[in-house]
């Protein structure tokens, strides 16, 4: 069975006819404006960085492009974030140059290029997190049967996968190194909401923009987010996933504010028999070492 871990990231581009994508398809593109449009972004994020047009829409487009199962034709991708058309065509153009996209043209659709690749690949080198935890991740995976993933908190806006190891069983994750996702959502949400240091009416915002298979009502969200500061680990049993346990436990070096989360993700029944807080207080022990590490890595 497979199923996506985070609902924004399991967005697929439906069949289309050669003349380019229907409007339906393009819907199916999730929340492409989140990305175009600073002003989705936090007001401190805003006031501290002057926007650069070209360069969002760039960015825009190649996330687009990296979220499309499919090719997309230069009008697709005007429509889906909001770009005059020869404004696309421009951008597509420098994006090709520079070998981060390729044109087929027979069909006149972009997508990604392998020069994306090899940006990507020189960041998860310097990751020093993703080299360090791998092989936790893959002992985890192979002694409990469940996926074991580290993540990167980039603030309120999303979490990143940087390392992944895969369970052979049944259960398969929709999640890859580079995926983005909400940073409140399921148990790393709670990491980052107990431990980022946001005063609470942010995180009530950006709360209830959140999807869940069964979201938990706000009251009992904060008191699951005050938990997780008091033992070091979060766990969502079917919130987001019905079925699915995910448990989180926090990285956060020097004390400081979390950066990065290992998360375990199973069948909630398998998960279960494994045991729930055996599993997490096995979580938090290897992330408060990672901590450790981390910490004194950055020390003068």
């Amino acid at each position: 069975m497979v199923v996506p871990l985070y609902i924004d990231n399991a967005s697929t581009m439906s069949a289309s006819t050669t003349a380019g994508h229907s409007e339906k398809d393009l819907r199916a593109v999730k929340n492409p404006r989140a990305i175009e449009d600073p002003r989705a972004r936090s007001p401190r994020a805003v006031a501290q960085v002057r926007q650069v047009p070209a360069v969002t829409r760039a960015v825009a487009i190649l996330r687009l492009l990296g979220r499309s199962e499919e090719s997309l034709g230069v009008n697709a991708i005007a429509r889906a974030l909001r770009l005059i058309p020869s404004t696309c065509l421009h951008i597509l153009r420098v994006l090709v140059a520079e070998e981060l996209v390729t044109l087929d043209p027979a069909t006149k659709r972009y997508r990604l290029d392998a020069g994306i690749l090899t940006i990507a690949l020189s960041a998860l080198r310097r990751n020093g997190f993703a080299e360090t935890v791998q092989p936790e991740l893959d002992r985890l995976s192979r002694h409990h049967g469940v996926t074991a993933i580290g993540v990167q908190a980039i603030g309120l806006e999303h979490i990143v996968v940087v390392a992944i190891s895969r369970s052979d069983q049944g259960l398969r994750l929709h999640a890859d190194i580079g995926s983005r996702f909400p940073a409140l959502i399921s148990a790393s949400g709670r990491c980052v909401a107990a431990f980022s240091g946001h005063p609470w009416a942010t995180l009530e915002r950006r709360f209830r923009a959140l999807r869940w298979d069964r979201p938990p009502a706000l009251k009992t969200w904060r008191a699951e987010v005050e938990a997780t500061r008091a033992q070091g680990y979060a766990v969502d049993e079917g919130n987001y996933i019905r079925g699915v346990t995910i448990i989180a436990a926090p990285v956060r070096p020097s004390d400081g504010p979390v950066s990065h989360m290992i998360v375990v993700v199973g069948v909630s029944e398998q998960v279960r028999q494994t045991g729930v807080d055996t599993l997490a207080r096995e979580l938090r022990t290897i992330a408060e070492n990672l901590s450790r590490r981390m910490g004194a890595g950055s020390a003068p």
